[in-house]
């Protein structure tokens, strides 16, 4: 704001003041880098723009404090004008912009993110500034012109703000002559196999990238950052134990894949990269060539969050029918990914993401994430004839389970639970800068809430096999999870409380030696939205263990019982597939490659029950069995004659995740290892025995 009084003797604060000329070029220069950050494209002389824009407010704010006071001191007698009004609301709007400007360093050096409303602050009081002062100062030069007022103070201020505004542009441009960012290979190794195909070199995964080729390992790497930046630390904390995170680490994909590649060749193994394995998928890694199929020694990442939130495109055919396009990173990102130690480069990272988050929030925050046909790209899974020479089989599928399952309303977002308001409920009190969200119906922006990325489901054994940082309470978590009693406020009014597959007892009254008495077991998929159990049914196992005791404790009957090598007893009552290859053979090392169909199947879908039936007979020989109904199973049981008093019985729903047949092949037959065992549910009861007169009758509700 210059107004200059119409005297011989020269103001402090007019056209020819060294403090004058300072304060203009500076803000002529801010203004500029201002509009420029807004304008132009992402790039690294913006990103070098954002720093210095920063570097060069802060000394504008205390000029400007200066420069206003005596600028009000010289001129505070003029009279009162539309120069004047203009100048005070300069005044005013410089302040905010200063203000907010100062506001938003603080918070990009020291916060986990910058205020919404600060930014919009500081962004409005630009414009305000171009619209109060160009004409303030404009009328003020024409009038000094027609006045006749010293031409040369005037060409001086003009020259001065320039030069000063010019400079800073020049630097930006040396700057960014001088940036080295990390150089990326984006290419397939010369040797690579493109067996099935130069237009599909990821195949037989359905996985896609944007360009078309490959991604540098590094492009798609880096998960930890999210949380040492002092950003995402929760969310990475979470991820940290997680499904996702060992997705390519864990014993069982290392083995099974070393299999495959052994069998098929190490091509083959790229069916299993779009969802297990992406970064070593989609740098060239799985190669014929390759001694390391997934390279451990660069990352220990599997899903890792670039990953994941690089997808722009899903197909609902499932086998990771994705498209990816990793984000263009941020100057310096990549360093400090090669060298966390390195405390310039990380400072400057971490503040150009937070003083500069469109880019960050626009190439890692998508609409698309929040669908069930994100999941359905990976949580769907088929196989053909590429992988197993026959024909088609569909494998796990959790997308269609849930798409035609009572917990889907299409167009009804109140009725309807999906697959993230499930497994990554909200978690209250954060910290987080994901924090809120207005997209979702039932939240707002400042709800004080993220997504939990545990991604919590049923594998409760291998983030302690693996000794990974927080796994015993990552265990604690997944086994309430499975036992249904995990809060999650956010659809408590759509389902039911308690397990997510309840069990009751369905019992006689009272049991007599003339008659046969049966015991039913009945299970309800209650609460999952896919078929219960879920996932790789080859190996995961979910069964009854029914064990019947006399008044003094000894065992009348039991079944589902584990023996000493942690082997279900024959005969019980399993939720599994048993899958089969063209030979009748049955697959029972996950060799899903060679697998043509299944000769056995039971799993319960969402909202149907199934029972398991056991038939008693009291008296000294077993009766021929009773045929049971369409679904059911049934146990014979012989009691001694003339028994009397009562016998209790207590049935557990027990899952888990890696049967022992499958766990002594990964980790060899002398394995002592076994999996945990989690007791879904449970249900106790009483029958009563007399000499006579057998009364069938429901009894003993299930008890969770």
């Amino acid at each position: 704001m210059i107004i200059s009084k119409a005297s011989s003797q020269p103001a402090d604060s007019g056209w020819h003041a060294p403090l004058a000329i300072a304060t203009a070029g500076l803000l002529l220069f801010l203004t500029i880098s201002g509009l420029a950050i807004w304008f132009l494209p992402f790039s690294v002389p913006v990103q070098l723009t954002v720093i210095l824009h920063t570097a060069a407010g802060l000394p504008l704010a205390l000029l400007y404090i200066v420069y206003q006071w005596r600028h009000w001191r010289d001129n505070r007698d003029g009279a009162w004008t539309h120069v004047r009004l203009t100048g005070y609301l300069s005044l005013v709007v410089m302040l905010l912009c200063c203000l907010s400007g100062l506001v938003l360093t603080w918070q990009s050096l020291w916060g986990r993110r910058i205020s919404y409303d600060w930014d919009l602050l500081h962004l409005i009081s630009t414009v305000a500034i171009i619209a109060a002062l160009l004409p303030h100062v404009v009328v003020l030069w024409l009038r000094a012109r027609r006045s006749g007022q010293a031409e040369a103070s005037r060409r001086r201020w003009l020259g001065g703000s320039l030069v000063i505004s010019g400079g800073g542009a020049a630097l930006i441009a040396i700057l960014s002559f001088i940036y080295q960012p990390t150089a990326l290979v984006n290419a397939l190794p010369p040797d690579y196999d493109m067996s099935y195909g130069a237009d599909r070199p990821f195949a037989p995964s359905l996985a896609k990238t944007a360009s078309g080729g490959a991604y540098d390992a590094r492009s798609m790497a880096g998960s930890q950052s999210c949380g040492t930046s002092g950003c995402h630390e929760q969310i990475t904390a979470e991820w940290q134990v997680s499904a996702h995170r060992y997705a390519s680490m864990d014993a069982a994909f290392q083995k099974v894949q070393g299999v495959m590649a052994e069998q098929n060749g190490p091509v083959s193994t790229r069916y299993c990269g779009g969802c297990h394995d992406p970064i070593s998928l989609f740098s060239g890694t799985k190669n014929i060539f390759a001694e390391n199929l997934t390279d451990l020694s660069g990352y220990q990442e599997g899903i890792s969050c670039i990953a994941c939130h690089s997808i722009v495109e899903t197909d609902v055919k499932g086998n990771a029918n994705y498209t990816l396009r990793p984000p263009q990173r941020y100057a310096w990102e990549l360093a400090v990914q090669e060298n966390p130690d390195a405390l310039v480069p990380r400072l400057l990272r971490d503040f150009l993401i937070r003083a500069y988050p469109a880019q960050h929030v626009q190439s890692l925050s998508h609409q698309l994430f929040k669908s069930p046909e994100f999941c359905a790209a990976c949580h769907k899974q088929f196989i053909d004839a590429e992988i197993n020479q026959v024909g088609w089989v569909q494998l796990q599928n959790q997308y269609d389970n849930w798409r035609k399952s009572r917990w889907n309303h299409p167009g009804d977002a109140q009725q309807t639970i999906e697959c993230r308001e499930c497994h990554m409920p909200l978690v209250a009190q954060s910290t987080e800068p994901a924090s809120g969200d207005e997209a979702d119906y039932n939240r707002t922006t400042e709800d004080g809430s993220h997504r939990n990325h545990r991604f919590l489901g049923a594998n409760q054994f291998i983030p302690t096999l693996m000794n990974l940082p927080g796994a015993e309470e990552h265990v604690r978590l997944t086994e309430s999870w499975l036992r249904g009693e995990v809060d999650i406020p956010e659809i408590a009014h759509k389902w039911t409380e308690g397990p997510a597959v309840p069990i009751e007892l369905v019992l006689p009254e009272s049991a007599t030696a003339d008659e046969p008495v049966r015991i039913g077991v009945r299970m309800t998929n209650n609460k999952a939205g896919h078929d219960f159990p879920t996932g790789p049914l080859d190996i995961i196992q979910a069964w009854v263990e029914l064990i019947v005791t006399a008044d003094d404790g000894s065992i009348v009957y039991q079944s589902g019982v584990l023996d000493e090598a942690h082997f279900i007893e024959a005969g019980s009552f399993i939720f599994k597939a048993e899958a089969v290859d063209q030979y009748g053979n049955l697959i029972d090392r996950h060799n899903l490659w060679e697998m043509v169909g299944v000769r056995f199947k039971r799993s319960l879908y969402p909202g149907f029950a199934d029972q398991a039936t056991y038939t008693f007979s009291c008296a000294g020989s077993a009766l021929a069995a009773v045929a049971p109904p369409e679904q059911e199973e049934t146990h014979d049981v012989e009691l001694p004659l003339n028994q009397s008093g009562t016998l209790h019985v207590n049935a557990r729903l027990r899952y888990r995740k890696i049967d022992q047949f499958m766990l002594n092949f990964l980790l060899g037959e002398g394995n002592t290892i076994t999996a945990p065992v989690t007791t879904l549910s449970e249900a106790q009861g009483t029958i009563r025995l007399i000499d006579g007169g057998v009364g069938l009758l429901p009894a003993a509700n299930g008890q969770g």
